[in-house]
Formats: structure tokens, sequence, C-alpha cells
């Protein structure tokens, strides 16, 4: 079995931004996150491994909140690993 890296990239408004990061999380499949700004700037970067849990996932959470509020457009990078 290998596993296999592919890679998304999504635009969206900084209103959108919490809950889209909470669909890829709920996805499961996700590695990492990069979410950058409309200069293509990076503003975080957020791995996610596969045993990490909601009470660590609430600091994070809650930075990708602020951001969404500082930002009106912004772009997530999305690293997948995919299993063959």
């Amino acid at each position: 079995m290998v596993d296999k890296k592919t890679y998304e990239e999504f635009s969206i408004k900084g209103d959108d931004l919490l809950a889209k990061v909470k669909q890829l999380i709920a996805e499961g499949n996700v590695r990492r996150m990069i979410i950058k700004n409309k200069d293509n700037k990076t503003i975080i970067e957020i791995p996610l491994t596969i045993g990490l849990v909601g009470i660590v996932l609430a600091p994070v959470l809650a930075a990708v909140g602020a951001i969404a509020a500082l930002v009106t457009e912004c772009t997530i990078l999305v690293e997948r690993l995919e299993q063959d």
C-alpha cells in the first residue's frame, strides 16, 4: 500500500473560512492546510495528524476564526493523503 499526496486549492471569502476549515477537517484525509491571503502570503499552516482530537483543535479553530475576521479573501491549500 502506497500513500500518495494530492493537493487542492480553494478560494473563499473570509466569512466562510472557519466553516470550510471545519468541513475539511471532518473529511479526515487532510494532512495539512495552508491559509494564504489575497497577496498569496502564508498566514497560517496547520498540520493535521490522524490522532488529532477536538481538544487540540480548539486553539487552531480559534486562530482560524480570528483570521477570518481580518481577511476578506483567502485561499486554502489542502494536502491530502490518498491510499492506493
